[in-house]
């Protein structure tokens, strides 16, 4: 899992609640065994018109000032729905590294973390804020530091959010739960070295 330390990044605002994991990614794309490849389809339905080809040059993503985008800005109860950890795969695919809403579904928000992407927690008019800064610029960048659990702009913004030290660990170095057992490799060499094979009855 690639770590997270310090980002930089273009703010897509998504101006609407209960965003839902069916509309993240649909039903119809978890087909795929990889953990990759989910970014295409990521809100196919509000992305592309009838034909699944076109794009709809109403929906944010579309817009030319968010192509690249790194920081989703969202309204509360994000990524609820389904429990499919496909959800997180599909926006950190996309290229998102930061969701920033009111609140999450707990689900979706424990997948984040497990996925290398930073959920982040700030209150109602923190968030209307932030939707606000981002209507008055064409291209609102926030700087998202996990280090000192800050954001800021370079328009004096300096906000603090809250995480927790665990998970933070974990994103700051790139550990998912592979990687956290990993950090025990020699110990479970010598246990297995201690241990010959039991015999195997029937």
């Amino acid at each position: 899992m690639k770590p997270f330390t310090v980002l930089t990044g273009t703010v897509v605002p998504m101006d609407r609640p209960n965003v839902d994991t069916d509309q993240i990614i649909p039903k119809q794309f978890l087909k795929r065994i990889e953990r990759t490849g989910f970014g295409q389809f990521l809100f196919y339905d509000w992305r592309f018109q009838k034909d699944g080809k076109t794009e709809n040059p109403e929906f944010e993503l579309n817009r030319p000032e968010y192509r690249g985008a790194s920081v989703l800005l969202a309204r509360r109860n994000f990524g609820c729905g389904s429990s499919r950890e496909h959800a997180p795969w599909a926006l950190e695919d996309y290229g998102f590294r930061v969701v920033i809403a009111p609140s999450f579904a707990d689900i979706f928000y424990n997948n984040c973390f497990k996925n290398g992407m930073l959920p982040i927690r700030l209150d109602e008019a923190q968030v209307d804020d932030l939707f606000r800064r981002a209507a008055a610029s064409k291209s609102y960048q926030l700087t998202v530091s996990l280090e000192d659990c800050t954001i800021r702009d370079n328009q004096g913004l300096n906000v603090k959010f809250e995480v927790d030290a665990f998970r933070r660990h974990c994103l700051l170095n790139g550990l998912d739960d592979i990687g956290l057992t990993l950090q025990h490799e020699d110990k479970i060499t010598a246990f297995e070295k201690s241990h010959p094979d039991a015999a195997i009855s029937v």
